[in-house]
């Protein structure tokens, strides 16, 4: 009978320790700070805030696909109206009020504490549709991997179509996994 017992219970052990996968996905929710860099209507959107979505697609090798989802708004203007750099002006303002993105991409993390992302796909500001690419250096605040951190840099080119001019924003995130 003792021996009944422990068999079960090894294999009620064993089936519980091989029964456990991981998730095919984490989710985290971020909230961030965009510090605009580079942009020729600069006082017009100096800052912005935000929240975002991304996701990590769980597989067994260091490099991981990952999509992001983020929206930003850009609450500080110094009110001056600029002309475009031909010296025209624009007919909705030239600033940007907010931005909106749909990365694609991979990342690698190389260990369980940190990781690197290379994002791009489309961008939308001010009513345009653009492309940007976002890489970021991520990392995890405790080993169960609950709270992210990340810094990145946004670059979305051509903003204008006057001249060939890149908007970019240095971005700080923190963010809770969902699932």
């Amino acid at each position: 009978m003792r021996k009944i017992l422990t068999l079960l219970l090894c294999c009620f052990i064993l089936t519980q320790s091989f029964g456990q996968t991981q998730r095919k996905a984490s989710t985290y929710l971020l909230t961030q700070y965009n510090k605009t860099l580079n942009d020729y209507t600069i006082g017009n959107n100096p800052w912005g805030v935000g929240l975002g979505l991304q996701t990590f697609l769980n597989n067994k090798t260091k490099f991981k696909p990952t999509i992001e989802l983020t929206g930003d708004i850009y609450l500080e203007d110094d009110k001056v109206f600029r002309s475009n750099p031909d010296g025209t002006f624009p007919e909705n303002g030239n600033d940007v009020r907010g931005m909106v993105n749909l990365f694609v991409g991979s990342s690698f993390h190389p260990n369980q504490s940190i990781y690197l992302s290379l994002v791009a796909g489309p961008s939308f500001i001010s009513g345009q549709t653009l492309v940007g690419i976002k890489p970021s250096f991520g990392f995890y605040f405790s080993k169960n991997q609950r709270w992210t951190g990340k810094v990145s840099y946004i670059n979305i080119f051509n903003r204008t179509k006057i001249i060939n001019e890149d908007f970019g924003s240095l971005s700080l995130a923190i963010g809770v996994k969902l699932f």
